[in-house]
């Protein structure tokens, strides 16, 4: 936890040990899937993170999701596919190529008092926004006297072995984690996909998710 951030506590963005495992949807995990109770439907990392921005956008009016590709293409990965269509151009909203602009206009919405996440396609594709996401997210609150919280989360795609070249395969979490003032979440698992983003947009200060591509 960086000093710029406080030491306010937070809650485990985890769920509560359970026997099966069972999630709040009254979903659990079986054997590294994600099982409804009701079709005992086996679902996908890709397909948990779709259903944790669903469940974050009819929760609260406040979130939005914007980015590259993010509404009539259904995002790089797949991520938000559909979530246009049930959510409208206000709150799917794509953006220019402009990785310093986007995450520099969702900055500025999370100060006005908006619950953005904004997904940047790439992980390397973020040092594009490196001046905004360190000099001016993680640093306001400090700045600021304490006046300011910057409520932003920002999701990228991380690490290598997909054969994606070298503009697509670097694993840059650990490295954020050095700058005080982000807070750094890496799903791991299904459980993980489905709930840490709740739990982030929840936090007043920015918060990086980091979604492996080979998940």
């Amino acid at each position: 936890m960086g000093p710029f951030s406080g030491d306010r506590a937070r809650p485990s963005p985890r769920l509560p040990p359970s026997p099966d495992n069972e999630h709040p949807s009254g979903a659990r995990e079986k054997d590294g899937a994600l099982v409804t109770s009701a079709a005992a439907e086996k679902t996908t990392y890709r397909e948990a993170m779709r259903e944790a921005l669903r469940e974050a956008l009819r929760r609260d009016d406040r979130v939005f999701l914007m980015g590259e590709d993010v509404g009539r293409y259904g995002g790089c990965f797949g991520v938000s596919l559909g979530l246009l269509e049930e959510f409208g151009p206000e709150r799917i909203r794509d953006t220019p190529l402009s990785e310093s602009a986007f995450v520099g206009a969702g900055i500025g919405a999370a100060l006005g008092g908006m619950r953005p996440v904004v997904e940047i396609m790439t992980v390397n594709f973020s040092l594009l926004a490196l001046d905004q996401i360190m000099n001016n997210a993680a640093t306001l609150l400090h700045m600021s006297g304490g006046q300011f919280n910057v409520p932003l989360v920002i999701r990228m795609t991380t690490g290598a072995g997909r054969q994606v070249a070298a503009q697509h395969s670097h694993s840059l979490e650990g490295w954020y984690a050095h700058i005080p003032g982000l807070r750094i979440v890496a799903p791991a698992t299904l459980e993980d996909a489905r709930g840490m983003l709740w739990t982030a947009l929840e936090d007043p200060d920015p918060v990086l998710i980091f979604e492996h591509g080979s998940l």
